[in-house]
Order: structure tokens, then sequence, then C-alpha cells
């Protein structure tokens, strides 16, 4: 094999198809990027048995087809390493893969193509589409409440839900929930919930721009897939039952907070400096057109903060995580955030003002 492409255009898929690779993999090939050079078409694939990504490279020159497997970790930093304008030479002696670039070298270590494994081709029975932009924004609003290494498998990843006319996203780490929702054409007499792995929603976001380009994502009973310009995303779903989101949700609450969300965010950031470094929490004082926040740790250090806001119900006394206040202020794209609450053992439900497309649930602690 050997093949001849600027720097430019090999780099950045590069960086991209390698965010699939795990720096630690039972594996050795599972850390390898596999190119494959054939019928005039370059492509590299990464994989870590879960999610795949593949993507066909552009402006090549191919001398001499073939497929082998590089150490993806090496081959992006040598890549990184060269000027912008270099021009890479691949090819392939032996088992080794060389790398050239003007006056520069590089012999890197190699497995066989036939070792790299691909994820199997699965039927795809439903089909979506929608801008670019708005699953962006979607994946944007929810995926920060996934869980991570939880022993309940089915939190480590979000809720995809297709119903009529609508495709709503839920992730949730058991403390708290964030929920997305958007018009589609899509028309279903069934619900279809399907739960997408961490790994794969953190790749697909990488994916996607704010651009009014379309993209469709096709679900089936065990992977999803898509194709995003150059690249094509197949992931594995997570065989498991995702929690009732709408028992989560809480109703009933009669005492509503309007404030802005900007100003709150900061208070909140001010209040989370004092804060206990572990379980991050802060009480939160409700009065009438106030909040008083008081926050304090280990070391006897205090922080006070109070901020107008719009409230007129009964006096409230509340617990949180200041984190989780301040993810869901980062994402709502209003100017004014409204903060629903039932009494002070009651969850929170935080959303925009003028929309309510997205939501927050945030469950109270005990300070």
């Amino acid at each position: 094999m050997k093949l001849t492409i600027n720097r430019e255009d090999i780099l950045t898929p590069l960086q991209i198809i390698s965010g699939v690779v795990e720096r630690k993999q039972t594996m050795p090939v599972l850390s390898n990027i596999l190119l494959i050079a054939e019928q005039g078409n370059v492509s590299l694939t990464g994989t870590n048995m879960e999610v795949e990504l593949v993507c066909k490279l552009e402006n090549v020159q191919i001398e001499t087809e073939g497929q082998i497997t590089i150490p993806a970790r090496k081959l992006v930093d040598i890549c990184r390493s060269l000027k912008s304008d270099s021009v890479i030479q691949l090819s392939l002696e032996g088992d080794k893969i060389h790398l050239r670039s003007s006056k520069s070298h590089f012999s890197l270590s190699t497995l066989p193509a036939d070792q790299f494994p691909n994820i199997e081709e699965n039927v795809h029975d439903l089909a979506v589409t929608f801008l670019q932009k708005d699953f962006k924004n979607m994946l944007d609003a929810t995926s920060f409440a996934m869980a991570q290494q939880d022993v309940r498998y089915y939190l480590n990843g979000m809720l995809l839900e297709l119903g009529d006319r609508y495709v709503r996203m839920v992730s949730t780490d058991g403390h708290r929930l964030a929920l997305s929702t958007l018009a589609t054409n899509l028309e279903r007499e069934e619900v279809k919930q399907v739960i997408v792995p961490r790994k794969g929603i953190i790749e697909l976001g990488r994916l996607l721009t704010d651009s009014e380009n379309e993209v469709t994502l096709s679900i089936g009973d065990s992977h999803i897939y898509s194709q995003i310009g150059n690249y094509k995303f197949t992931s594995k779903l997570i065989d498991g039952k995702f929690p009732d989101y709408n028992r989560v949700i809480p109703k009933g609450g009669d005492k509503v907070m309007i404030a802005d969300r900007i100003s709150l965010k900061d208070m909140f950031t001010r209040a989370s400096i004092l804060s206990h470094e572990n379980i991050r929490g802060i009480q939160l004082h409700l009065s009438s057109n106030q909040l008083q926040v008081f926050a304090n740790n280990p070391e006897h250090e205090q922080a006070e903060d109070c901020l107008d806001v719009n409230y007129v119900q009964d006096d409230l006394q509340i617990g949180f995580n200041v984190s989780y206040l301040i993810d869901a202020m980062n994402v709502i794209p209003s100017d004014n955030i409204k903060m629903t609450l039932l009494n002070s053992n009651s969850s929170a439900l935080i959303e925009s003002s003028e929309e309510t497309d997205n939501l927050y649930v945030i469950m109270p602690m005990r300070l």
C-alpha cells in the first residue's frame, strides 16, 4: 500500500476517528485505526466494539492499494506535529507503515487488517430526519446529565424516544434529569424507545454542526446508524429498560420563581467556590421577591449572596447540588428561567420562562 495526502486533509478525520479509540484496550488491535485504500477510495475506521466511525478521505493519490491497522494516538500525534502545508506519504513495507514528509521519516508497527473487528450490519427499520443544528441542540441540552459508569448500566446512555410527530431525548444519573423534545414529521402509532450508550452520544455530538443540513438517524433493534458528511456513525444500543421519566417529573408545584438566568448562574458560581468540594451542597432561601444563597465547607468558610427575583409565594428553604444547578443554567438558551417547587423535600422543575421543549429536574439535598 502506498498513498499521498496533504496533512490538512487527513489530520481532522484522524482526530475525530481516534476519539472513538479507547486508550486502554483488552485487544491490541482496538488501539489502532483501520486504513483501507482500494477502488480509488481511502477510508479510516475506529471502533471500541460499541461505537464505530468510518471516514472517507478526500484528495488522496493512491499508488498501491491495500489495508492495514496503525496505532491511532501515535499517527495523530505525528500528523499534528508536522507543518500545516506538509505533504504526507504513507507506505506499507513489510509489517511497518512508513510515514514520510519532507525530511521527516517515521516507522510505525502495524497489525493485520483481518484482525480488526467490524460491527455487524443491522437492519434499520425506522428512520427520522432532522436539521443538524436542531439535533445538536437536543444533544447539548441533555447529554450532560447522563450517568458515568453507573452500576445501573441503562443510565450510562441516553433515551431516544420516537413518537407520533415528535422525538424526545432523556438522560438521568439518578440525581437529576434532562429532557428535550423536537417536533418532526414522523408518523407513528406506537412509541419506540432505545438507549444510546454514552460514548455513542459523545461521538455523535462531535460530528454535528450548527448547519441547516439535514441528518438522518436510522434505528434498528440493536444498532443506530447515521451518515454525517463524510462520516458513517454506527453504535450498538444498550439492552435495558430506561426508567419511566414521566414519574420523575414533579407535578403540582405551586411555588414559582422567575429569575434572570445569567445573574442566577453567576450567583451559583460564586457560592460554589466555598461549597463542600465533595457534596457541593448549597442552601436556597426563597422569600418575597428575593432569593438568598448560603454555602459553607468543613474549613468553616461561608458564602452568602442575594438576588432580586420574581417570587410571591410562601417562604421556602431547600438545598441542592450547586453543580447541577449551574449545568442547567448553562444549557437553557433564554434570558429568564422558571423554577417550580412544591416543598423542601420535592424535586425542582427548571425550564425556560419562554418555551417548554426542554426541562430539567433536580433532586433536593438534605444539608
